[in-house]
């Protein structure tokens, strides 16, 4: 079957790298635009556009994949099935119909539709997640599935861990979609939530909150946007790693003993404003008892 690819993260990526490897190797990939990355704030390809050009496929990079000239280079590759996976860009019509549209999607929907749904199922404490593969429709993340398999989520599971198991779980599931073309039903009215975008308050642990919630959130954004503690000159320590000690207790970040503790959340690997990663006893030797 002839694929276009659109994607941009390093999920997509993984997807990506899985879907060139067999039949439905992409005739075209699209991603977005390169973007500034890192604390140098340098332009860097996104992951997609990186694992394109390691696997020998034709790329484009445009400003919106809904102008007329991607329209036509989609066109031209002749394509029986687009591909999506977190491209992170509305594709709108007459791009819609124009193609036949699967996309990936990591959650069990209409649980966890949008942009962060590996996230918001962790910080969410759910027991179970998984990825569904639906056709893409003007309604976020609203049209009909055509195949979906769970994952359970562990109680130490990261976003780095789970998102794995989600890639070969999704790539598995694309795969039978593109070769047995099972029937998509649609979606219920029921039990939808939405996966909003990670945004800085929803990276800041809560000192009022209890050590199991904020655990959640550390393990949501680790590795790839990471939590933090706000002290009290109004600067970000990164917290890395973390254990909880004391599921329902809150507090302020204190240091006991040897260990730097929020509430009753250990802190066992930080970033300090600026500075490198570090273990939490180098920490406080190097800075002293922090300030709430």
């Amino acid at each position: 079957m002839r694929t276009v690819y659109l994607g941009t993260s390093s999920f997509a990526a993984a997807i990506l790298e899985r879907l060139a490897a067999g039949h439905h190797r992409p005739q075209l990939v699209i991603t977005r635009p390169d973007r500034p990355r890192g604390r140098g704030r340098r332009l860097a390809p996104p992951p997609v556009a990186e694992a394109a050009r390691a696997l020998g496929l034709d790329l484009l990079q445009p400003e919106s994949v809904n102008d007329e000239a991607t329209r036509a280079a989609i066109a031209t590759a002749r394509p029986d099935e687009l591909v999506v996976c977190a491209f992170g860009a509305l594709i709108k019509e007459p791009l819609l119909s124009e193609h036949p549209l699967l996309n990936v999607h990591p959650s069990l929907l209409p649980r966890w539709r949008g942009a962060a749904p590996v996230e918001r199922a962790i910080m969410a404490g759910d027991a179970v997640t998984g990825v569904s593969i639906m056709r893409l429709t003007a309604g976020l993340d609203s049209g009909p599935v055509c195949l979906a398999g769970s994952e359970p989520i562990a109680p130490d599971d990261t976003y780095g861990t789970l998102a794995v198991r989600l890639q070969v779980l999704g790539a598995e599931l694309l795969l039978r979609a593109l070769d047995e073309r099972p029937p998509c039903v649609e979606q219920s009215d029921d039990g939808v939530t939405y996966a909003d975008k990670i945004g800085p308050a929803d990276r800041t642990l809560d000192a009022a909150a209890p050590a199991q919630v904020n655990d959640r959130v550390v393990r949501a954004l680790t590795p790839h946007i990471g939590a933090r503690v706000q002290l009290a000159d109004g600067s970000l320590l990164g917290v890395l790693r973390a254990a909880v000690r004391e599921p329902d207790a809150a507090g302020p970040l204190r240091a006991d003993g040897r260990r730097l503790m929020f509430g009753g959340l250990e802190l066992l690997e930080v970033q300090p404003p600026g500075g490198r990663p570090m273990d939490a006893a180098a920490y406080l030797r190097g800075h002293g008892v922090p300030a709430g």
